[in-house]
């Protein structure tokens, strides 16, 4: 059930899901990290994450000829960008197997086939669909996920080293990550049901009245008496993020802010996840998770169907 000594799983780069202060508690869970823009190589130097980078702070820094991390993450919303591409190219023509590099969000399957072409390493595929994201409500750019993987794994049959195909939004229970691996995805990328976890980096907050909640500094005394917890969580586009991380001109929000019911904890939520990713390869024949990804016959059922199981 491991890749690389890995679960399938990354952290999405979101503030209220991770920062410096508990990237140990998903290293011990075998989640792979991946940080928000806010933390820095210089300020951890372990080549073990990747660090996140908007497009043009990127561009800034491979033409002046800075040192970058092993493990680079270029974080941009429209993955399809010529200027994205270009720039990736770059980077994999200078460096190679020197630096890991990882872009997206795409939700194209011939946007897929490009970066392929260009080595890329790892790719997040998926356009509006993360619960605290608007995009396809407001932008309407849109392309159903199990689609978008199924069609973008069959692209990387045809390449000797393919781009790892990260499925990254929208993802609200295991079966979700088990379908989405089953359907080709290498990994899955987790940010609202991490948030839920009470070891998430975002506040903690008790409902006070039914509209106003109160930080409390006591989270774990506090769950393990069974209080009702809740996290902060927000869309890393919102205006708000803007602000916080000092945006010269803030854009319109494509995100919205909310506050998560603390459900569970990140070792139980992984044990569980752990748990049920051998169960399903147990019953599709499957004996690693090379067999399960991608090689996995499936059927397209009915609404009705699937609202029989979905409990």
């Amino acid at each position: 059930i491991f890749r690389d000594g890995k679960l399938p799983l990354f952290t999405a780069p979101m503030d209220t899901v991770i920062d410096a202060n508990n990237i140990t508690e998903f290293e011990k869970n075998n989640i792979n990290i991946c940080l928000p823009r806010n933390v820095k190589y210089d300020d951890l130097k372990n080549n073990d994450y990747f660090y996140s980078y908007g497009l043009d702070e990127i561009i800034e820094l491979f033409e002046n000829g800075s040192k970058l991390p092993k493990r680079v993450l270029i974080d941009v919303a429209n993955g399809h960008m010529f200027k994205l591409w270009n720039i990736s190219k770059k980077i994999k023509e200078k460096f190679g197997d020197g630096i890991e590099l990882m872009v997206g969000n795409i939700a194209n399957p011939d946007t897929y086939r490009k970066y392929c072409e260009i080595g890329v390493d790892y790719i997040r595929v998926g356009i509006g669909g993360g619960s605290a994201c608007t995009t396809s409500a407001n932008v309407a750019v849109h392309y159903p996920m199990a689609s978008l993987i199924s069609e973008c794994y069959e692209i990387s049959k045809e390449f000797d080293n393919p781009t790892k195909i990260i499925a990254d939004g929208g993802f609200k229970n295991y079966s979700d990550i088990l379908k989405a691996l089953a359907l080709g995805a290498s990994y899955v990328m987790v940010g609202g049901m991490f948030n839920k976890a009470l070891e998430s980096c975002s506040k903690t907050f008790i409902k006070s009245t039914s509209d106003v909640y109160k930080e409390v500094d006591n989270a774990l005394e506090l769950y393990v008496e069974g209080v009702t917890l809740y996290k902060y969580y927000r869309g890393m586009s919102t205006k708000e993020v803007q602000r916080d991380w000092n945006r010269a001109e803030l854009k319109t929000g494509e995100g919205i802010s909310k506050y998560n019911l603390v459900e569970y904890t990140l070792h139980g939520w992984c044990e569980n996840f752990s748990d049920y990713l051998k169960s399903v390869m147990s019953y599709t024949n499957s004996l690693t998770l090379l067999e399960y990804t991608g090689e996995t016959k499936y059927v397209k059922i009915s609404q009705s169907a699937f609202n029989r199981f979905n409990k």
